[in-house]
């Protein structure tokens, strides 16, 4: 089976997106689980970069470290309250069913 798109949730994505990733066997980190509550934007995706994951966020400030070309293994990137729940995870099984890590790096996918 190819590598597979792996995601790690900033703090302010909802717990239950985590849940409900996880319950379709897709493997997803939250801020917590990764000790990484309160660390600044850039902690995140240096994370994301060196444990393969895209980070899923709703802040603008990650979109600013993009253009600033910080190396990255990708940004899911969701304007805060323009989706619901279930809308965010359905873009994410999306990009996870349809998307190899390798197309992800460096990129960002706006939901």
């Amino acid at each position: 089976m190819a590598d597979r798109v792996r995601y790690l949730l900033d703090e302010h994505i909802p717990g239950a997106v985590a849940q409900a990733l996880r319950r379709l066997g897709i493997d997803v980190q939250t801020a917590d689980e990764a000790s990484l509550r309160g660390s600044p934007d850039v902690a995140f995706l240096a994370r994301g970069l060196s444990s393969g994951r895209v980070v899923v966020a709703n802040d603008p400030d990650f979109l600013r470290h993009h253009r600033n070309q910080l190396e990255h293994a990708g940004i899911a990137f969701c304007e805060q309250g323009s989706r619901t729940i279930r809308q965010l995870v359905e873009a994410l099984v999306l990009i996870y069913e349809i998307l190899e890590p390798s197309d992800m790096t460096g990129t960002v996918e706006f939901l």
